[in-house]
């Protein structure tokens, strides 16, 4: 009788403080082993980029895969921590996380979707409407994301940028906000041969950036540019569900037009008396006009709060913005680590830098 290798039966992953534990096959990464069985571990770009599934490993083997410095640093690596999404097991690991939750445990799954609108909200933001299959909902939480398959398999992610509630109503579907970047395989057609009408493939829902909502802490919601998406579902879904938490909305752009639901907000604020919105603009021009706050939008935040030890943060936007956030909210500004939610937006140029 031959006893089975032991990566061919499995390594067990366990996660403290929640103890729950996963099995990892072959030369899956512990965080595509912990999707698959429903482990709500924290993660944004699924790719080495953005190290939103750094985590601790408290014991076990690893071997991790590719990834770039800015989500792994030499020094971290030394100090034990991982990206579980390019660590392969290489023995029974134990990891420290304190993001998994079972919200994480809504089935992942591959739908056609046809373009229902395309709508202009700026220069270089398309709102796209997609239409789900007739009688299959895609049950998701606000802030989650989806991806697209492209043709050549090749993968790209957006938050929904509407809660879950409004795909009761119907023609709704769900709502994407993509910003043009030249050159991209994907943008370039949104923005150029597109159709209403076309059927595309996405992969979802994604992503561990929702609403905690067994908190009653007061909230830092901090947006830049199409980081706004996944925000704007959550006031969508806080407005539905009457969370009276007291909420305030930072949203950066280089130009005021990048604020491209800037109006939508104000209206918001009529509805939701604990809703406050600090619109940051970092590169406004004479011509702007612009008498609002100006500089980082993730600074304005401590210019206005010194302390942060109550409160809870939920980020999104380009990586640059959400690394500098967590590092100095924690800091400067005594925000828990554990309290900082984030989804960095990752592109596939930031993805190819070295």
């Amino acid at each position: 009788m031959t006893v089975a290798a032991p990566h061919e039966a499995g390594f067990s992953i366990t996660v403290e403080p929640s103890g729950r534990h996963f099995v990892v096959h072959g030369d899956e990464t512990i965080l595509a082993a912990g999707i698959r069985q429903g482990i709500g571990l924290p993660y944004g770009c699924k790719d080495g980029a953005c190290g939103s599934c750094k985590c601790r490993k408290l014991s076990g083997e690893v071997e991790l895969g590719p990834h770039q410095s800015k989500a792994l640093s030499a020094e971290e690596q030394l100090a034990g921590f991982v990206l579980t999404c390019c660590a392969h097991a290489k023995s029974d690991v134990v990891l420290e996380s304190r993001q998994v939750t079972e919200a994480g445990a809504l089935p992942i799954r591959k739908m056609p979707v046809r373009v229902l609108a395309l709508t202009r909200l700026s220069h270089d933001v398309m709102k796209v409407r997609l239409q789900l299959p007739a009688g299959e909902p895609l049950q998701f939480h606000a802030g989650q994301y989806v991806e697209f398959i492209l043709r050549d398999g090749a993968r790209r992610s957006y938050s929904m940028a509407n809660a879950p509630h409004t795909l009761a109503e119907p023609g709704t579907g769900i709502e994407l906000h993509l910003r043009h970047l030249p050159g991209g395989k994907f943008t370039d057609h949104v923005f150029g041969a597109m159709k209403e009408k076309e059927i595309l493939r996405i992969e979802g829902p994604y992503g561990s950036f929702f609403l905690r909502e067994d908190s009653a802490k007061p909230m830092i919601l901090l947006a830049s540019g199409t980081g706004f998406a996944p925000i704007k579902a959550l006031l969508e879904h806080m407005k539905f569900k009457g969370i009276e938490r007291a909420a305030t909305l930072y949203w950066g752009g280089r130009r005021p037009e990048d604020l491209y639901m800037d109006a939508w907000v104000r209206e918001q604020l009529k509805e939701m008396p604990n809703l406050r919105y600090v619109p940051v603009i970092s590169n406004a021009t004479p011509e702007d006009n612009w008498t609002g706050r100006t500089g980082f939008v993730h600074r304005a935040v401590l210019e206005d709060f010194a302390d942060l030890s109550g409160h809870q943060v939920y980020a999104c936007g380009a990586p640059i913005v959400v690394d500098s956030a967590r590092h100095d909210y924690v800091a400067l500004a005594g925000l828990p680590d554990e309290e900082f939610f984030a989804d960095a937006f990752t592109t596939e140029a930031d993805k190819a830098l070295p």
